[in-house]
Formats: C-alpha cells, sequence, structure tokens
C-alpha cells in the first residue's frame, strides 16, 4: 500500500507493544504468527474488536518451545497494550500505569515504528469467520480469572496417558516446561467458566422408550440448555463454541476443545430443531464450524510452524471420531428431510464436501433396524441403557 495510507493505518490501528521479548520466540496475533528476531517489538496496524494474542519461548538455540500461552484482547482505535517480558518466568507480565503511558506516547510519536510488525490485513477476514460471534462479554464469561490460556494449567486431563499425536507432543512440551503444575497444584482460578453442558436428558417416572426418544433427539436438551445457560441467546452459545475453538486450536487448551466437542455433539445431535424450530441457529452452526475447520485443516501456514501448533492435527479428526460419526447421521437427515431451509441446505452441502476433500470422509447411507439406524460393529451407536430402574434413569453411552 501506498505511505500515506499505511500511516493513517498505524495512527488509527492498535498496537501490542512487546519488550524485551527473546530472540526466536513465537508471537502469534489470531491467525497470523511472528518469529522474533533482534529488532522485533510487537505488532501494529490491528483492526478494533477481538483478537486472540499468544507466544511460545523457546531455547537459545530456537529448536525447542514451551507450550503457548495466549489471552484474548479487545482494543479500541489506537490503542496501545505493553507487555514487557520477565525473564526468569518466560512470561509476559503487564506494566505499571505509569510506564503505559510513557510507552504508549511513544508509540503514537512513531517512536517504535521500525520496530512493530504490520498486522496482516489480508488475513482480518479468515479471522473473523473464526471469531465474529465472540464478544468482550464472550470473552469475560467463558475466560478463566487473570485471562491466560495455557495447557499447562490442564496436565490431569492427559490422566491416563495421551491419545492423538498432537496431545503427545503437548504433553512432552508440558513435562519440559516449568510451569507445569500437577492436578493437586493447580491455580484456584485458571480453569475456564465452560457452559455445563449435559450428554443426557434424566427424567423420573419417564419410560425408557420416551428416553430413549428423547437422547436419540437432542432438541428438548438444546432448548433446556438455551433458556437455562444461555437466557435463550443464540449467538452467545455460538460464541461460546468460536471462544473454546480459538482457546484450544491457537491456545492449545485440552480443556476448551472437550467443551467444542460438547457443544458440537450437542447441536448436531438433534433432529427436529435443525428443521421445526431453530433453522437459522443451525445454518449459523454449521457456517461457523465450516470457517473453523476450513481453517483449522489447511495444509499451509504463512507463518512459522516449527514448536507451535496452528494447525489442526488430522488425528483429532480420524474417521473413527465422534465428529465423523455425527456427520454422518446429520448429512444424511438433511438429505433426507422433505423440507429445509435453502441456506442450511447449501451450507450443509459445503461442510461436507468439505471433509470430503481435506479428509477423505465417506458418508454412506445408513441402514434402519427397529427403528434404530445404525452400521454394524459401530462402536458410536447411541445406546440408552438403564441404570436405576426405580427412578428410571437412563445414560446415553455414544462418547
Amino acid at each position: 500500500m501506498d505511505s500515506e495510507k499505511a500511516l493513517e493505518l498505524v495512527k488509527h490501528g492498535a498496537t501490542l507493544l512487546f519488550l524485551d521479548v527473546p530472540q526466536y520466540t513465537l508471537v502469534g496475533i489470531d491467525t497470523q504468527i511472528f518469529a522474533v528476531g533482534p529488532a522485533f517489538k510487537g505488532i501494529k496496524m490491528i483492526p478494533p474488536g477481538i483478537h486472540f494474542v499468544f507466544y511460545s519461548s523457546s531455547t537459545r538455540d530456537g529448536r525447542e518451545f514451551s507450550p503457548t500461552i495466549g489471552f484474548f484482547v479487545d482494543v479500541a482505535p489506537s490503542q496501545v497494550i505493553v507487555r514487557k517480558w520477565n525473564q526468569q518466568d518466560e512470561w509476559l507480565t503487564k506494566v505499571s500505569a505509569e510506564e503505559e503511558e510513557r510507552y504508549s506516547q511513544a508509540v503514537r510519536s512513531l517512536e517504535f515504528d521500525k520496530n512493530l510488525g504490520p498486522y496482516n490485513l489480508k488475513q482480518y477476514g479468515e479471522w473473523r469467520h473464526l471469531s465474529n460471534y465472540i464478544t468482550k462479554d464472550v470473552v469475560e464469561k467463558f475466560e478463566p480469572v487473570g485471562g491466560e490460556i495455557t495447557v499447562t494449567y490442564e496436565s490431569a486431563i492427559l490422566k491416563g496417558g495421551p491419545k492423538t499425536a498432537m496431545e503427545i507432543a503437548l504433553d512432552t512440551q508440558m513435562k519440559k516446561s516449568k510451569f507445569t503444575t500437577s492436578s493437586t497444584e493447580q491455580p484456584k482460578g485458571n480453569r475456564f467458566y465452560y457452559t455445563s453442558i449435559p450428554r443426557i436428558i434424566k427424567h423420573k417416572g419417564m419410560s425408557g422408550q420416551e428416553l430413549t426418544s428423547m437422547n436419540l433427539d437432542k432438541t428438548q436438551l438444546l432448548e433446556s440448555v438455551l433458556s437455562k445457560e444461555y437466557k435463550d441467546s443464540e449467538d452467545l452459545l455460538l460464541g461460546e463454541l468460536q471462544f473454546s475453538f480459538v482457546a484450544f486450536l491457537m491456545g492449545q487448551s485440552l480443556e476448551s476443545f472437550m467443551q467444542w466437542k460438547s457443544i458440537v455433539s450437542l447441536l448436531l445431535g438433534c433432529t427436529s430443531a435443525p428443521f421445526q424450530t431453530r433453522s437459522q441457529l443451525f445454518t449459523k452452526f454449521i457456517k461457523v464450524i465450516y470457517h473453523q475447520l476450513k481453517y483449522g485443516l489447511q495444509k499451509e501456514n504463512s507463518g512459522p510452524e516449527t514448536g507451535i501448533h496452528a494447525l489442526l492435527d488430522d488425528s483429532w479428526l480420524a474417521s473413527d471420531s465422534f465428529l465423523h460419526f455425527l456427520c454422518k447421521d446429520f448429512f444424511a437427515l438433511v438429505e433426507e428431510t422433505s423440507v429445509v431451509d435453502g441456506d442450511l441446505l447449501s451450507w450443509t452441502r459445503k461442510f461436507k464436501e468439505l471433509l470430503e476433500n481435506r479428509l477423505g470422509w465417506e458418508f454412506q447411507k445408513k441402514s434402519a433396524v427397529d427403528g434404530i439406524y445404525f452400521e454394524e460393529d459401530d462402536e458410536y451407536a447411541p445406546v440408552v441403557e438403564m441404570l436405576d430402574e426405580s427412578h428410571g434413569e437412563y445414560m446415553d453411552k455414544t462418547t
């Protein structure tokens, strides 16, 4: 761009000023990653709004990296956010109000301009697709106390051993990290405030057939969760879905992956809501998950890849995973239903095509036996079994 337009963007865009960050440290914002060189002091020309900032410290040779630490920020035009590297703890810490004002004035006077990497505005649209439902209220509702997001506080989640390639890599990083804490040492307040989403519906006095029907169609559970937990705000639900995905993908949070999985499982488990009461919600949901996986499954990344997991490892979404099972049923349902919202049908087909092309998944039609759809030897087929006959409580064994 011409110099006049660039100067305007520098003055009106927000700035992240990072002081004393060691060389080779990886610093990211949204979908962009910077490898710190000797002159790097931050990022300029950041559009106003919600962003996710993350970083990973490096050994002196730049070959090994610590687990990622990240945080959400809501920046205003021309705002300057200042962080200083704590050499002892390898952590970006806040500075005093006086220091922040002094450095902010220096940034606005362009004293640091040559040391600031520009935000790549060509990638901003990609970030907006991943975050358009994440608001300041969403961040404040779900983020941990203090705002820092890092897998090092989640070691208990890997109890029993890591299973995927990404979990193994994170486990290796955590064992080397000075920040890793045991479950008994985990700091209070460093867990997310995610919505508790039941996996099943349980009602006393209902017959087994009624409970089975309710648990095979999660519509009633969705309506209950929307009413009680989200005050019937569909956008808040989608905001949590996006928040948890970003915290997982960029922030390496396993707890966030589990929350993302819970919300996706709830929505894809509905068989009547997409066509009767919540067509607009499901159209928005399919668009959200489409853009999440479109970004997460891309094979190339514009920034440094070594030592930081900026892309979704295929092993998280293997063909025998929960997502493949749920999508297979959902896609068949959309195709077979006689009356479907046009946008929902269009986006569902785009999403199906994405999974087929990027992951090589095949979605074969199901066969019906006794009114319950499943494939032979399908370990993910839903089974509702009685836990307590006297109280009529049931559990869905779908994983």
